[in-house]
């Protein structure tokens, strides 16, 4: 399967499931669900190019992600106060890119820039 083949497997095959996080309220909604399942935020800069790669590798490899698992995407240069409130309700240092791992409440993993795969978030995950 070639480069283009994959990306489009990637893009039907789960990355629409992911949830754009537009309010701050919504950090509520996700507290909340983090009670009955795994949460992962995607803090994504659309200007970066660490970003942009962080972002493609895990396109590439969604369909190898295990477990029930609620994605939220925060574009956080246009909602850059979630970005802070994330910090500091979760007691996370702020990176972009970033993927937090949320369960019960409480952030349980994250990890940044080129750390960032679907097999870190599967050994988070398990």
């Amino acid at each position: 399967m070639g480069f283009l083949d994959r990306l489009k497997a990637s893009q039907s095959s789960g990355i629409s499931d992911w949830k754009m996080l537009t309010d701050i309220s919504q950090l509520d909604e996700i507290d909340n669900l983090s009670m009955e399942k795994t949460v992962v935020i995607f803090k994504h800069s659309t200007t970066c190019g660490i970003s942009a790669g962080a972002k493609s590798r895990l396109e590439m490899d969604w369909t190898s992600l295990e477990g029930d698992v609620a994605f939220y995407y925060l574009d956080l240069l246009s909602y850059r106060p979630i970005s802070n409130e994330i910090a500091s309700r979760y007691s996370v240092r702020h990176e972009s890119p970033q993927i937090i791992v949320i369960n019960n409440g409480a952030a349980t993993h994250d990890s940044s820039h080129h750390r960032i795969s679907v097999g870190d978030l599967n050994k988070a995950l398990s």
